[in-house]
């Protein structure tokens, strides 16, 4: 018995000075938005995404370098999170590059993006849908998704794959509701997926649906609307299979500025969103001053479903 006590105290002092490697060993937020990781992620250039593989061994997010938005990647190594690098994702010869909102399949092997056309300007290229495959450990240059998700005369944006592999994202090809509309894609295996539809009037409002995130299981969606009275991000749960009435997320998490890139942590504890600041306001990325990550309790979000 005393040598059993000896052998329990250890493992709590063992297990208390452990180092925390969870969300990058951040000190993790309550109920009000934090900055996530300053100085590692949020520093004085314009950041935004916060995306964990399932394993939570892998971390990514978005930073605009020279006019290019990259990926950074950081990995769990030894018990240690590497420092953030660039992946490369088109050829060397390519500039204004853009690869951003990346979102990883259950398996954490691939990886879909938004990207533009690496030989047109940054800020005015159409946006299609781009995979990385990961490799013997490395993430590979990408491919664009073929019809009928990317198409040459419409935009594509904010990919999100879901439980079973399907893919939501944003378009504004004819035949939806809104302006651009959220649509949902059949994953029917071997990399393909099946012709996508628009998912609901209910939540595809006519002027339009901005960046996306929808549940592994599908059971809520968070979604950036910039066109109604209360632009910002608003929450839609599903109830018998159909979506609800959108919700608006009140301040902190919505601001007078531009709060999107909405994402969950992979166990649905934190949500992890972005806010820009743009001069004018109106101005977009051309005007862009600043881009931070923010993350939050999710509590906040899940609470509205029991008023």
């Amino acid at each position: 018995m005393r040598n059993l006590s000896a052998f329990i105290i250890s493992v709590v002092i063992i297990s208390c000075n452990k180092p925390e490697t969870s969300y990058l060993g951040q000190k993790t937020p309550g109920t009000t938005p934090e900055l996530f990781a300053p100085s590692l992620v949020n520093t004085d250039s314009v950041e935004l995404n916060a995306v964990f593989n399932n394993s939570m061994t892998e971390f990514f997010f978005t930073r605009i370098v020279n006019r290019s938005f990259l990926i950074f990647h950081s990995e769990l190594v030894d018990s240690k999170w590497t420092a953030p690098t660039a992946l490369q994702m088109f050829p060397d010869s390519n500039v204004n590059t853009t690869a951003v909102d990346m979102t990883l399949t259950p398996d954490g092997n691939t990886m879909y993006f938004l990207g533009a056309n690496p030989e047109n300007e940054t800020y005015s290229a159409m946006s299609d849908i781009y995979r990385s495959q990961k490799l013997n450990g490395k993430w590979q240059l990408a491919e664009k998704v073929g019809y009928p998700i990317s198409t040459d005369e419409y935009n594509e944006s904010y990919p999100i794959i879901v439980a079973d592999g399907s893919l939501y994202f944003i378009s504004d090809r004819p035949g939806g509701f809104g302006k651009e509309d959220i649509y949902r894609a059949q994953y029917l295996g071997d990399g393909k997926f099946d012709t996508p539809q628009s998912i609901s009037q209910v939540v595809n409002t006519p002027l339009g649906s901005g960046d996306t995130y929808v549940a592994p299981d599908e059971s809520y969606l968070i979604s950036n609307k910039r066109s109604l009275d209360k632009p910002g991000l608003y929450v839609s749960f599903k109830k018998d299979g159909n979506w609800q009435p959108l919700i608006y997320l009140e301040e902190p998490i919505n601001s007078e500025w531009t709060d999107f890139c909405p994402y969950m942590s992979p166990n649905g504890k934190y949500f992890f969103f972005s806010r820009r600041y743009s001069d004018p306001p109106e101005s977009g990325w051309a005007g862009v001053t600043k881009g931070e990550v923010y993350w939050v309790d999710a509590s906040v979000i899940f609470d509205l479903n029991k008023k």
